[in-house]
């Protein structure tokens, strides 16, 4: 981001402290941001490197826009964006770490391509419409279409049928990532009620149905109806898999207390209505897995008006080459001892 004329420019294909010369892709005089891209490097960064894949670059695939970056700069950019909102959003001061997570190349475990005549194929420019032709995306590890997957954790093994069109975690091995930080956050206990909310397919909720036991109950909140059908097979007897939005479900239903609560809801976050029924269920902790650290940050300050405050924060780089980043919260009662 620069600024020209009080103007923000957000820049694609730059780097902090490099010195470019940029072609505005988005603007007009007007208006209060322009977007555009870095056509040429005057003086790069230390952390500029050449990028692996042919296709990255200005006017080229819009999917990987840090493929010039050094990994560990990549991560670092990465935290101080994390930083930086949890601050200006939720008055969080925070020192933020992103964690590693390989492979750096062929990590996306689904990828949709373009058809192209002659049976090519090919991946949209950013922003646009436009589509460049490519031989081999070098992010790509899918298989085609697969109805199961494997997650293997250090708590156990599960398979998971999912719909070809349905959502699964891009990176290969985000779905043992993510369920092994929401168990260790979380401390699920034999016998505790779990609310999961945005559950997908039943990733989280199968193996927190294994560490409450039978004697426990999961309910498992998901507005797509087809998600909902597999999580039906996916999940234990004990696990209930009630299909809708989740603030219409919790408006009418579940509004006893619950120990637990997972929430993993799109970019746009939860949002003020779904928080306050979360804590209308008081539970003694939550587990906030978010892809959008603007998203969590405004979350977390409503979670922080109704009394739950932030504990834990994990970062995890499972969008290598690209400025994505996901996070895990761990949220308890302001007044609690837990830590």
């Amino acid at each position: 981001m620069v600024r020209h004329e009080d103007r923000v420019v957000f820049v694609r294909h730059a780097l902090p402290g490099e010195r470019v010369l940029v072609a505005v892709t988005e603007g007009s005089a007007g208006d209060r941001f322009w977007r555009g891209d870095s056509v040429a490097v005057v003086r790069g960064s230390p952390d500029r490197v050449e990028a692996p894949c042919p296709y990255a670059g200005p006017g080229l695939c819009g999917g990987c826009d840090f493929q010039h970056v050094a990994p560990t700069a990549q991560r670092s950019l990465k935290a101080f964006v994390v930083r930086e909102q949890l601050s200006r959003l939720a008055g969080l001061d925070l020192d933020v770490v992103v964690e590693e997570v390989p492979p750096l190349l062929r990590w996306r475990s689904r990828m949709r391509y373009v058809a192209l005549p002659g049976g090519a194929r090919g991946l949209h420019v950013h922003r646009s419409d436009e589509v460049v032709a490519v031989d081999d995306c070098l992010i790509d590890a899918s298989v085609g279409p697969r109805r199961v997957e494997t997650v293997e954790t250090s708590s156990g093994s599960r398979s998971f049928q999912v719909d070809s069109e349905g959502f699964w975690q891009s990176h290969v091995d985000a779905p043992r990532v993510l369920v092994e930080a929401v168990l260790s956050l979380l401390s699920p206990r034999p016998g505790e009620r779990v609310l999961d909310l945005y559950a997908g397919v039943g990733l989280f909720s199968a193996f927190l149905a294994d560490a409450v036991g039978p004697g426990g109950h999961v309910v498992a909140v998901e507005a797509s109806r087809v998600a909902c059908r597999d999580a039906r097979v996916n999940l234990p007897s004990y696990v209930t898999v009630e299909q809708g939005p989740v603030d219409r479900v919790l408006a009418s239903a579940y509004d006893a207390e619950f120990d637990l609560v997972v929430l993993d809801p799109p970019r746009e976050g939860a949002r003020r209505r779904v928080v306050r029924q979360v804590v209308d269920r008081a539970p003694r902790a939550v587990a906030y897995v978010a892809c959008d650290p603007a998203a969590l940050a405004r979350d977390l300050a409503t979670f922080a008006g109704l009394g739950y405050s932030l504990r834990t924060l994990r970062a995890f780089d499972l969008f290598p080459m690209t400025h994505h980043v996901e996070c895990v919260a761990l949220l308890t009662k302001t007044d609690s001892d837990l830590h």
